[in-house]
């Protein structure tokens, strides 16, 4: 977990070169993180204000979904480059996007691009795939609002156990197929950064 600098400020953890520092680290593991709008605005203050961040390239905000308090507040505390608006397939998640999109644009938060995971089920044995989830949804919705298609990520039980491991697929594995897919994804978000910051 993060530790305290002399200053007070809280000294992210390092996790394979990024600084981290998260909700997780500072509730129980077993406790439910119910807050208020002004608690949670004052949290994101902290976050910002508070940390020791350092010289940094890029300040990534992993956000829940939806467009609660969390969102708006965010909005209100710094300028934004862009947002990565992040779907499943099926119809009910688009729904949900397509209100995080709309939320966006009244705060005149860009949209980088549109990702869809859990894109469609890979074998690893033997490479079979199979749509569960529908499969396109997001490509459409990035068509359909003029934005950038960052590319699929399918469901895979590697992708999963680095995540609860902790050891992410572009670190274990970074020749593999999936390795490159995110590895893409990046690119392609921090050039819209650019795009955005340069215009």
């Amino acid at each position: 977990p993060p530790q305290a600098s002399k200053d007070s400020k809280i000294i992210p953890a390092i996790m394979h070169g990024l600084r981290v520092v998260s909700v997780g680290f500072f509730v129980d593991k077993d406790e439910a993180v119910v807050w208020r709008g002004p608690m949670v605005h004052r949290l994101l203050q902290q976050f910002l204000a508070d940390v020791d961040w350092g010289d940094l390239d890029y300040l990534i905000a992993d956000l829940p979904p939806g467009t609660g308090d969390v969102q708006l507040s965010l909005s209100q505390l710094i300028p934004i480059a862009g947002s990565v608006m992040v779907t499943t397939p099926q119809e009910v998640s688009i729904v949900d996007v397509v209100k995080g999109i709309a939320m966006f644009e009244k705060v005149e938060i860009p949209i980088l691009g549109i990702i869809e995971n859990m894109s469609y089920y890979k074998c690893p044995a033997c490479g079979h795939t199979d749509e569960i989830f529908s499969h396109g949804g997001g490509k459409r919705l990035a068509i359909e609002i003029g934005a950038p298609f960052f590319g699929e990520i399918p469901i895979d039980t590697r992708i999963r156990f680095g995540g609860d491991a902790g050891v992410p697929v572009v670190v274990a594995s970074p020749d593999s197929e999936n390795a490159a897919r995110f590895m893409d994804i990046a690119t392609r978000a921090a050039m819209g950064v650019a795009k955005n910051v340069l215009s």
